[in-house]
């Protein structure tokens, strides 16, 4: 399939308008090239790699593009979008340049562009993760390369949540830990379990396209003898003890399953929760002391906040 892209020319003060009338116009998304990102300070806690090409900036201003579908409405749809945005004129918006082009995008080109801004990251003391499409050399002689190919389902591993988690799993998994990993996702979490070693690891997740993606991944950084990948709803029919139980999901879902969690794990086993935005911090908190656990450590980053407790 082919698409148009439509690329605006303009200031600071526009892209906010600009954008809501693209998407009025049927794009489902934009993207602003604001050459003030190549001077943002990042924190770099990790060693995240940040590349940035100053060549895909404009010298000044900012410029909006959107993407729509080429067909015979295309045309007039590209003169609404020009009549409405000098219209903006009317408001005392200030456009710049306000240089309107368009250009064709094939499909296939477009949804593997990304893969240019994805690059290895160091997430924790000992985990990197490394696109499959990357050439990596380890820094130190214990660093733990995980590899991923996020796809456009699962993302890149190097959320907050995610970042977390494993670090979490880096202070508390032992060799010959049983360990289960509930809503796995891209099965990340089961892979970093599998490589610190636990005896086993066992990864659900109710969602066909996520447990297919782990299988897949856990295959790719060949510990598919420790980790096993089953469509589950979060811990329910299942039964055993086990020494570390992580979950990445929302605070509501966690919720949900603490009783049984605790129920499932060995005395002095951990329970590891993430996906926590921080206003949900002291109900999650809550519910796992009620159900019989201490807390040991808590973890945060941005707003999102990960929780140790232990039974």
């Amino acid at each position: 399939m082919k698409w148009s892209e439509i690329s605006i020319h303009t200031t600071h003060e526009a892209v906010e308008p600009i954008s809501n009338i693209l998407h009025e116009a049927g794009a489902s998304g934009v993207v602003i090239e604001d050459p003030l990102d190549l001077i943002k300070e990042r924190e770099n806690v990790y060693g995240e790699i940040y590349q940035l090409d100053p060549n895909d900036y404009p010298d000044e201003g900012v410029i909006v593009k959107a993407y729509l579908p080429i067909n015979s409405f295309l045309g007039e749809t590209v003169d609404g979008i020009k009549e409405t945005i000098n219209n903006l004129l009317l408001y005392d918006i200030d456009l710049g340049r306000n240089t309107i082009t368009i250009s064709e995008v094939n499909e296939e080109e477009w949804a593997t562009a990304w893969k240019k801004y994805y690059h290895p990251v160091k997430i924790s003391e000992k985990f990197t993760i490394v696109p499959t499409w990357e050439t990596y050399t380890p820094v130190n002689t214990d660093e733990l390369i995980i590899e991923m190919d996020p796809g456009m389902a699962f993302g890149t591993g190097t959320h907050p949540t995610t970042v977390l988690c494993i670090q979490a799993l880096e202070r508390i998994v032992q060799k010959g830990d049983r360990v289960i990993d509930v809503g796995t996702g891209s099965g990340i979490l089961s892979i970093a379990a599998a490589m610190l070693e636990a005896e086993s690891v066992h990864a659900y997740d109710l969602d066909p396209v996520a447990v297919e993606s782990a299988r897949l991944n856990v295959k790719l950084n060949k510990v598919s003898d420790t980790a096993e990948v089953k469509q589950n709803n979060l811990l329910d029919g299942i039964t055993g003890e086990h020494d570390v139980i992580v979950a990445n999901i929302l605070a509501e879902v966690i919720l949900r399953f603490t009783s049984q969690a605790y129920d499932l794990l060995k005395n002095g086993g951990h329970f590891i929760t993430s996906g926590i935005i921080g206003q949900k911090k002291q109900e999650v908190k809550e519910a796992l002391e009620k159900a019989g656990f201490t807390i040991t450590e808590i973890l945060s980053m941005e707003d999102w906040v990960s929780i140790i407790a232990k039974k």
